[in-house]
């Protein structure tokens, strides 16, 4: 409770501070430029963050709400070659982005996870709230029209979720609640736009520490590529639709610093969705599947993910 009320008031801090200073900030409402970080990895949500990239969004400054579901196929146990574990990554994120100067903001993002897998034995649940990540973000460019954009950011992940070390015994260690280690963040993000179109390049990479539990989850790194196309423009209203790729990279966990067999890994998903605003509130969905997945060593196989945001500008 003490560590949910921190990070509560961590966030509430931070959006005080942003009405008290977005009447010096100007607002681009149609403008995409806001990029922040995912709160799940490619094999769960606790055991790292920033799966999805950078997420584009229509209102710079925002206080909202993001749902993430992502479903995996694991082997049940080591005597068995088929993989027949489905496992249910879900999580509901609150989340914000305010500015501080003309090209800073910071960005700050508490989950609530709650999961399940199916095992032969029955279920197993858990649901809790998770790791908050805070992350300042600035603008390197931005040409003129904003054709160019460069952005890169630096953050950390709190580790308030609670870390299960009977859960690292299982086939995918990254069933968790948190990771129990202090991560750090780096993140780089380019876009250019002509017309109605725009591309977005981003890259991010984690470093995970070990925790008090002497384990430690494996480095991360994310890329992906997104297009945009804007079909509707009006005076309160703005639609787009997008697609891309994205792929993420997994080192092998440790512990004790020795290297643990089966914990690294790889995925590569293509996507699809679409983004809309009318006037303060901003809505965005996105559907993913794999085109390719190697995870903990071809234990667990990616399915697919789902995700729906609703914001609110302040």
């Amino acid at each position: 409770m003490k560590k949910f009320i921190l990070a509560i008031t961590c966030i509430w801090g931070t959006l005080t501070f942003a009405r008290e200073t977005r009447d010096s900030i100007a607002v681009f409402k149609n403008d995409i430029n806001d990029i922040v970080l995912d709160d799940c990895d490619a094999c769960g949500c606790a055991a790292g963050n920033g799966s999805s990239g950078f997420e584009s969004l229509l209102n710079p400054q925002f206080i909202g709400i993001k749902y993430f579901a992502q479903h995996y196929k694991a082997k049940e146990n080591l005597f068995v070659k088929d993989l027949t574990q489905d496992q249910y990554f879900n999580t509901l994120q609150l989340w914000g982005r305010v500015p501080v100067t003309k090209n800073l903001s910071l960005y700050a993002s508490l989950p609530f996870h709650f999961h399940d897998k199916k095992n032969m034995q029955g279920d197993i649940r858990i649901s809790g709230v998770g790791d908050m990540n805070l992350m300042g973000i600035y603008s390197i460019l931005k040409s003129e029209a904003k054709v160019h954009q460069l952005n890169a950011g630096a953050g950390i992940k709190i580790p308030l979720g609670r870390f299960d070390e009977k859960g690292i015994s299982g086939v995918n260690p990254s069933f968790q609640l948190g990771t129990g280690s202090w991560d750090y963040q780096m993140v780089l993000n380019y876009q250019y736009r002509k017309g109605n179109a725009a591309v977005i390049i981003n890259t991010d990479y984690t470093v995970k520490t070990e925790n008090k539990k002497h384990y430690r989850f494996g480095n991360q790194w994310n890329y992906a590529a997104t297009g945009f196309y804007q079909l509707l423009t009006g005076k309160d209203i703005v639609f787009s639709v997008k697609t891309g790729i994205q792929g993420e990279v997994y080192d092998g966990n440790r512990q004790f610093s020795e290297p643990l067999p089966n914990t690294a890994g790889s995925a590569l998903y293509g996507k699809l969705g679409f983004e809309a605003a009318y006037k303060r509130f901003s809505l965005g969905s996105e559907v993913m599947l794999p085109a390719y997945s190697h995870l903990a060593g071809g234990d667990i196989e990616a399915k697919s993910r789902f995700s729906i945001f609703l914001n609110i500008g302040i």
